[in-house]
């Protein structure tokens, strides 16, 4: 069996993970051994929190809505319900930034929603 000299992309591997973990603190960010471990844990959290941050950016448009929803006497879950027994097909986020940038369109969606909701 031949001989196989593997000097160069075992630098290379060792490069990419040292590349990775650049600006971790101590050994972490230097020392390869270690600098693996380190990488591996922030790569799994770097997954999770971008599954994470989806749920907590949905949360946010909630509370914006809901707090629009407030200033125009009605709650959060009544005005949902109240737009889909309307119809109306929008997401949370437009309806959030509506209720951030728009408010007096936002006060007319309110509207049609307890429109639907007396009927």
């Amino acid at each position: 069996m031949p001989r196989v000299k593997r000097g160069v992309h075992a630098k290379k591997k060792r490069r990419k993970v040292l590349k990775a973990s650049k600006g971790f603190r101590g050994g972490r960010g230097s020392l390869y051994r270690i600098a693996t471990e380190a990488v591996d844990r922030a790569m799994a959290y770097a997954y999770a929190h971008r599954k994470s941050k989806k749920r907590e950016i949905r949360s946010l448009w909630i509370a914006r809505i809901n707090a629009a929803a407030r200033l125009n006497d009605i709650t959060y879950s009544r005005l949902m319900n109240g737009l889909l027994r309307a119809s109306v097909t929008m997401d949370r986020k437009a309806l959030a930034d509506m209720a951030v940038n728009d408010p007096a369109a936002f006060s007319k969606v309110v509207t049609i929603a307890k429109a639907s909701l007396a009927a």
